[in-house]
């Protein structure tokens, strides 16, 4: 689909239509949380330790807090909560005895995907009629406003890089 015509569009457009689309996303994540019997900051939680799973690794429950952005206080309340809806248990990692590491349960994966499937199946046809070149800008552009959020953030949060939980 290399050189498809794409409809004219200002930056304040694709801004509106961006922001249009997080604020729907933020919404879907309170829909999904609830779906899966959890709440968005567990979800969230639950995000990263798929993308550590997918990569082969597993998180220390530290690792995770901090992600997170969450105390230590907090994070032990998400991995009751994960624990008790049979996502994930705490395992004594191998190597030192002192750090927990936070493991997927085997159902986990597929109760997941049965409810984010349908939406990425959509994503992919969508990104189907994009060309590699397009793609590589999406995901250019993504990346990078993700880091310039991050920054924002970061200021808003007084730099410190804690949660206020």
């Amino acid at each position: 689909m290399e050189g498809k015509e794409r409809p004219a569009a200002t930056p304040e457009q694709a801004l509106y239509a961006m922001d249009r689309m997080i604020a729907l996303a933020h919404f879907g994540q309170q829909d999904i949380a609830a779906r899966l019997g959890l709440n968005v900051t567990d979800l969230t939680c639950l995000g990263f330790l798929v993308e550590a799973s997918l990569a082969g690794e597993s998180l220390a429950a530290g690792d995770l807090a901090e992600r997170a952005r969450l105390t230590t206080g907090g994070i032990t309340g998400v991995l009751n909560r994960l624990e008790k809806a049979n996502y994930a248990h705490r395992q004594a990692d191998p190597q030192d005895r002192r750090r927990v590491r936070v493991v997927m349960d085997e159902s986990a994966q597929a109760r997941i995907l049965a409810v984010y499937g349908p939406f990425y199946e959509r994503l992919g046809a969508l990104f189907a009629d994009y060309g590699p070149e397009e793609v590589a800008v999406l995901a250019d552009w993504f990346t990078r406003a993700k880091g310039l959020m991050q920054e924002s953030l970061d200021e808003i949060r007084g730099g410190d890089g804690t949660s206020r939980e």
